[in-house]
């Protein structure tokens, strides 16, 4: 969001004070000003009393930004990004090869993260099938092929016993 964008944003609209950013947006007063003082949000102006000023476009900006976060972007490549919204469109191809590099490395990220449940979800299988028959089963190799099944519910227990004796 360049920061002439933001500016119109708060000249356009009602601005409004950071307590009511972190409410619309479900962040912190405290979180809001640490993107700040990373540099992550352009645009805040200060009204006479020295408040920070914000507009509708901070409000999708700190999404973006939390979620560059949670997905892995390091905060020089945030601050990166941001610099280059700031120049406005003459760095469009830059900022989308940024996002690119980025959603390729979270892809990356997804497919471990996969892998890794796969696995957890076969030693769930593993337990149960121990519960189910009351004899430890045999081990499945690490690198065996995974059992073809149907996607484990998250909240389903494996029956007690008590219950399959009934």
């Amino acid at each position: 969001m360049p920061a002439a964008e933001a500016r119109r944003g708060v000249a356009q609209g009602t601005p409004f004070l950071i307590g009511e950013l972190a409410q619309r947006t479900g962040r912190s007063v405290h979180a809001i000003r640490w993107y700040e003082s990373q540099g992550l949000v352009p645009g805040v102006v200060r009204d006479a009393g020295g408040r920070r000023l914000y507009g509708e476009p901070h409000i999708g900006w700190l999404d973006l930004m939390d979620r560059l976060r949670r997905t892995g972007m390091s905060i020089a490549e945030m601050r990166e990004y941001t610099a280059l919204a700031l120049r406005g469109r003459a760095t469009l191809a830059e900022r989308r090869a940024l996002l690119a590099t980025h959603r390729e490395r979270v892809n990356q990220t997804i497919a471990e993260w996969k892998r890794a449940l796969s696995l957890v979800d076969r030693k769930i299988d593993f337990y149960d099938a121990w519960i189910e028959s009351g004899q430890r089963p045999p081990l499945i190799p690490t690198g065996a092929p995974e059992p073809a099944r149907p996607p484990r519910q998250p909240d389903t227990p494996a029956p007690s016993r008590r219950a399959r004796r009934s």
